[in-house]
């Protein structure tokens, strides 16, 4: 997953400038699109970085392009960045969100086909990587006039299926699809295997929470409880979910995540 973790190192410091900002509880300040953040340092840094919470930008520390800003920076657009070369800057901030999206497919699809519970779909799920990555590598302009939504919604109906066959293990699978848990109770609840896709567990407690092989793409977990909660071999929980939520020492993270540095 290394080429899919971010490296703001190799980066032209692309969501400090390509994304909105708006003045809030996630945000110190109102930013349009394509305009530096005023803490982008020249050598494409954050100049705050070591205290963006306390700085009023906890918006920043859930962020997570899943590695496509090095992608634009060092291959689409071969290592020159928009200070050197500004007429390339256009282009290259609007690719931002696309990159992003394919790199996420990506994500799960490397994450489908590390399960050994999906070999019966390794070929077709080798096959939509495959096709993936080649989209993230075609030049600039063709990949701006890429239908992203259209290859997501093939890729997820072979990750519904990779999410069958892996939480086939578990014999009893609650099914909680999109479903409204926005501060719900659920402190020590046995969600293993359970269907979380696209749930809204804004605020919940889940402390204690057994949320083994629980699918929970696009679950929305944002302020969510999951001190000492365990989830490991979850599926499809990327860097950004566990960012936005709380978690302590005892919360189990499966390997391919790390811990937030404002984790308790």
């Amino acid at each position: 997953m290394g080429e899919l973790t971010a490296d703001c190192s190799s980066c032209f410091g692309l969501c400090c400038v390509a994304l909105t900002l708006s003045k809030s509880a996630d945000f110190a300040i109102d930013k349009p699109a394509g305009d530096p953040c005023p803490n982008l340092t020249q050598e494409f840094r954050c100049g705050i970085h070591a205290k963006l919470r306390q700085s009023g930008f906890p918006g920043c520390t859930v962020y997570d392009c899943f590695g496509a800003g090095q992608k634009i920076s060092q291959v689409t657009f071969g290592g020159r960045d928009w200070r050197q070369a500004p007429e390339t800057a256009g282009q290259m901030f609007a690719l931002l969100p696309i990159m992003r999206q394919l790199h996420e497919l990506l994500w799960y699809l490397t994450e489908a086909l590390q399960q050994p519970e999906t070999r019966e779909i390794h070929a077709d799920l080798g096959r939509a990587r495959d096709e993936i990555e080649r989209l993230t590598l075609l030049d600039a302009g063709e990949i701006e006039k890429l239908d992203v939504a259209a290859h997501r919604g093939t890729v997820n109906g072979l990750l519904l299926r990779a999410s069958e066959l892996v939480r086939g293990r578990t014999p009893k699978k609650k099914e909680r699809r999109g479903a409204d848990l926005m501060g719900a109770r659920l402190r020590d609840a046995d969600l293993r295997g359970a269907n979380l896709r696209g749930a809204y567990l804004i605020g919940a407690d889940l402390r204690g929470a057994d949320l083994r092989l629980a699918d929970l793409i696009g679950a929305d977990l944002r302020d969510t409880d999951l001190r000492g909660a365990d989830l490991t071999g979850s599926l499809f929980l990327t860097q950004a979910q566990v960012n936005a939520a709380r978690g302590d020492g005892a919360t189990k993270l499966p390997p391919s995540l790390i811990r937030p540095a404002h984790w308790s």
